[in-house]
């Protein structure tokens, strides 16, 4: 017993350590060839010619515009390591920023402190009480977490709608000032949501992987009955994925309000899309038991090099949802051919000893 879990254990880092590897490659070959055919441009300051793509300001914006998916992207991959989907995170990223902005407005002159404190609880706080509503959704009406994040997408979003009568919502300076802090930087680099977007997916990493829940939730996505006939709280677990997955929503809502400085109803529209895309492309399995932090967090970054690619080479933006959608077919059909290969190379009583 001891040896087989050792050697799933061999397995499953090899297959994450070859998965990440991969992807990195991938990231690099993209951005070299964005390097190589982006062109330049002259600075208007110091006269130097510098590359569209490879400056400190694009690279920066690129880092920006993945951290607010790559954040989400985590909190869904446990959702989908667990066996679910939830496709609620935009209109959760919109709610929580919507009531975030009204109840900063609400409470009028706040020192920065305070209003930096007061928007991130209120964020993360939403964030979580409408995962947890998911969750309990989920579990106590026993209906597929795809009809359920359906409907509380719509419903979260008309929230939002409604409480802010279809405005946007200023946000006070402080915070903006906060997220866009440029850390000794200068040069109007902000590197706040990028610094998010590493300590959640570190934080997501440690949790999946150096954590007994972490354990658990690969245990129930991989099979739910038999954890739950190994005595697992399999009801709570579930909750328990929604919840956090919310709650990431929720501190992508206070990255992202911050840094544009407004909050409305229509923000984060089809952000599900790519943060589904980012965990599948990361390589998380819809059949479950499958993924990992990091992986989704690299799959945010080749989807947004795939965005930035298209505007950088003035290729025709309406074709920007046909090259996303094909890498994401293109991810799931590589997933199943290589899980159907290891289940051939795989000794015929090597499944039994794991189980028992």
């Amino acid at each position: 017993m001891n040896q087989s879990l050792l050697k799933l254990m061999n397995t499953t880092r090899a297959a994450l350590a070859l998965q990440s590897s991969g992807l990195v490659c991938i990231i690099l070959v993209l951005g070299l060839l964005l390097t190589l055919f982006a062109g330049h441009h002259t600075d208007l300051k110091t006269g130097r010619e510098i590359n569209n793509f490879l400056n400190p300001h694009t690279l920066m914006q690129t880092a920006t515009d993945a951290s607010f998916f790559a954040v989400m992207a985590v909190g869904a991959t446990l959702v989908i390591i667990s066996g679910g989907i939830d496709l609620s995170v935009g209109a959760i990223y919109a709610l929580s920023g919507v009531l975030t902005a009204m109840a900063l407005r609400t409470l009028g002159s706040l020192t920065p402190g305070a209003t930096l404190d007061v928007s991130l609880a209120c964020c993360a706080g939403l964030g979580l009480l409408c995962g947890l509503i998911n969750g309990v959704l989920v579990v106590g009406l026993r209906v597929h977490p795809f009809i359920i994040t359906l409907g509380s997408m719509w419903v979260f979003r008309g929230i939002a709608f409604v409480a802010s009568k279809a405005e946007s919502i200023l946000i006070p300076g402080a915070l903006t000032q906060t997220i866009k802090a440029t850390l000794g930087l200068g040069g109007a680099l902000y590197p706040i949501p990028l610094l998010v977007m590493l300590g959640v997916t570190a934080l997501g990493a440690l949790y999946l992987k150096r954590t007994v829940m972490g354990r658990h939730i690969y245990a129930v996505g991989g099979n739910a009955e038999a954890s739950r006939y190994a005595g697992l709280a399999v009801g709570r677990i579930l909750v328990g994925v929604f919840a956090l997955s919310g709650l990431t929503a929720g501190i992508a809502a206070f990255i992202g309000s911050g840094y544009y400085g407004s909050a409305s109803c229509a923000d984060a529209t089809g952000y599900e899309l790519y943060v589904i895309a980012s965990a599948v492309v990361g390589g998380a399995s819809l059949n479950g038991g499958k993924g990992h932090a990091v992986n989704a967090m690299l799959g945010a970054v080749l989807i947004v090099l795939i965005r930035q690619s298209i505007r950088t080479l003035r290729f025709d933006q309406n074709y920007e949802w046909i090259i996303i959608g094909s890498a994401v077919v293109l991810a799931v059909v590589l997933d199943q051919l290589n899980s159907r290969l290891a289940a051939r190379r795989r000794p015929a009583g090597e499944t039994v000893s794991l189980t028992q």
